[in-house]
């Protein structure tokens, strides 16, 4: 039975057993299974409705890059079978259909306080609970609390001088209008290359009167291919998902191969046999085909040079202007940035209505009134749209007021860098807990293969000390230093610090530069959880 935490039935508000900050895909299905525990659980959600990542990131051919099939609940075999997805790789509005639909079949809708936003999470050491201010209504007190505040949900400000000078509108890809924006006969000034600028500026280049594109740092990205799904498809893989689903648990990346294992070097193979098997994972398309192709890339910077320059030999093949070619091949390691997928990203600057600029050659200088200024001269605009990205990883977390032991700020602890244990907790605040945070696989993941995994162990944590009549459950110091070497010397040992990327924190300026998940692989990652949770959580102080 759910009981209310003690000392705080007589304060204003409304208590519960647990708290879940955050109503995407991490937060609905943590709010199912602690509801399936019986726990009185109340989530709160800043947008109007679920969706999460999927509610805000509403650009123009905004798409996951995991397959649909693949980017799915996992814990319901019923709603696998009767969900059927259209697409290889979803488009935003059917995933957010299908968020809505998981909503609605499974009755959470009703233990979620919506357009709420969450400004602080105080812990009360006297009577073991936290304490949720929200932006308004009454607070919320609850003995857990768990954050499921994604990895990619605060918008990155953009460092450009004069923004607010422009007389136009200016629109940020994860803040965007959810009535649309309508480009037609307008001059439009993009500003970014990441994943979001990769896929929103083929179907703006194909709407707006000219598009210019003011790239610092160009991206990797390969054709999605994407395309409907034929129903032989889908029910081949429903008929296989129990199997698939535990390949998918037990691989590097959460997403299954349909290659075989690579077993040799980059280096071990004739220029002609590499290029041919690079060749097929092109054709594939998959973030993760290319970097798995060979057993180095991601370790040996002349292996990965194979990779990288294969792209970068694709590029100069699709783009027709040598210049425009070579501004867009990217220079650092291939993968150490989240590779894109697309749909005719290089062939848009074939386009005589698309034009690139290189900040590097020619930097912006400022945002005035009519348009977008570099040091060689002025670009007109209408509109301008803003594809900058995220504060990665801990920007939804420092964006809170979290205080736990002694009224210690998580953003003053966080300052030189995120410190957790498994991702999971941080010493310091009992009964806190984080889905997907810095330390665990995450953003270098099929994200609901880990989220699945953090809510599960979360649940099934939770359960076992309300079994044994335990009060808390904290990270130990000593745990957690440990877990922050581990991710550390795992990282040192590839290619990913090398970038300067968001993995890194390196895109928002102050940002401790911190390489920030788990670089060992999912299924690795998940035999530690259940090895931790199995010794009787080893690395944690538990309280009567």
């Amino acid at each position: 039975m759910a009981t209310n935490p003690p000392d705080t039935a007589s304060e204003p508000g409304e208590h519960v057993d647990a708290v879940v900050v955050g109503a995407g895909l991490a937060g609905l299905y943590m709010l199912y299974r602690l509801r399936q525990l019986g726990l009185a659980v109340r989530a709160i959600e800043a947008g109007d409705d679920v969706g999460g990542t999927w509610y805000w990131n509403r650009y123009p051919g905004a798409r996951c890059d995991v397959e649909s099939m693949h980017y799915s609940y996992s814990f319901s075999p019923e709603l696998e079978q009767e969900w059927n997805w259209s697409e290889r790789y979803p488009a935003q509005p059917e995933l957010l259909r299908y968020i809505r639909h998981v909503a609605d079949r499974f009755d959470l809708r009703r233990h979620v306080r919506f357009g709420t936003r969450v400004l602080a999470v105080h812990h009360d050491e006297r009577t073991r609970v936290w304490r949720v201010r929200t932006d308004h209504g009454q607070p919320v007190t609850a003995r857990f609390c768990v954050l499921a505040t994604g990895c990619l949900s605060v918008a990155k400000a953009p460092e450009i001088p004069g923004i607010d000078s422009f007389a136009g509108p200016v629109y940020h890809t994860a803040r965007w209008p959810h009535d649309g924006v309508d480009f037609t006969g307008l001059r439009v000034g993009l500003v970014g290359t990441g994943s979001s600028g990769v896929q929103s500026i083929p179907v703006i280049a194909r709407q707006a009167a000219e598009l210019t594109v003011f790239q610092r740092t160009p991206a990797y990205s390969m054709p999605a291919w994407n395309r409907p799904l034929t129903d032989a498809e889908r029910d081949r893989l429903k008929a296989g998902y129990r199997m698939f689903r535990q390949q998918q648990r037990e691989s590097g990346f959460g997403v299954p191969s349909p290659h075989p294992p690579a077993t040799r070097s980059a280096l071990q193979v004739g220029a002609e046999e590499r290029n041919r098997t690079y060749q097929q994972r092109w054709e594939f398309g998959s973030v993760t085909a290319l970097m798995s192709a060979f057993t180095d890339l991601a370790v040996d910077e002349h292996a990965n040079d194979t990779a990288a320059e294969f792209v970068r030999s694709k590029i100069r093949q699709i783009v027709r202007d040598p210049v425009v070619a070579e501004d867009l091949c990217p220079r650092y390691p291939f993968g150490t940035k989240r590779p894109c997928l697309d749909t005719d990203y290089y062939a848009t600057y074939n386009r005589d209505n698309v034009r690139l600029v290189n900040l590097r050659r020619t930097p912006l200088v400022a945002v005035t009134a009519r348009g977008v200024r570099t040091s060689s001269q002025e670009y007109g605009c209408d509109a301008i749209v803003l594809a900058t990205g995220f504060d990665a990883m801990t920007g939804a977390l420092t964006a809170i007021d979290i205080r736990g032991r002694s009224g210690r700020s998580l953003r003053e602890k966080w300052a030189a860098g995120p410190r957790a244990y498994l991702g999971l907790a941080t010493s310091g605040f009992p009964n806190l807990f984080m889905i997907t945070g810095p330390g665990s696989p995450s953003a270098l993941s099929n994200m609901i293969v880990s989220i699945e995994q953090h809510v599960e162990w979360i649940a099934d944590c939770i359960r076992w000390l309300r079994e044994r009549g335990l009060s808390t459950i904290e990270a130990t110091r000593s745990a957690e230093d440990d877990w922050v070497a581990h991710v550390a010397a795992v990282a040192s040992g590839t290619l990913y610090p090398r970038t300067d990327s968001w993995y890194l924190g390196a895109n928002v300026p102050g940002k401790a530069r911190v390489f920030m998940p788990y670089a060992g692989g999912v299924g690795a990652y998940r035999r530690i959880c259940d090895g931790v949770a199995a010794d009787g959580y080893r690395g944690f102080t538990l309280t009567p």
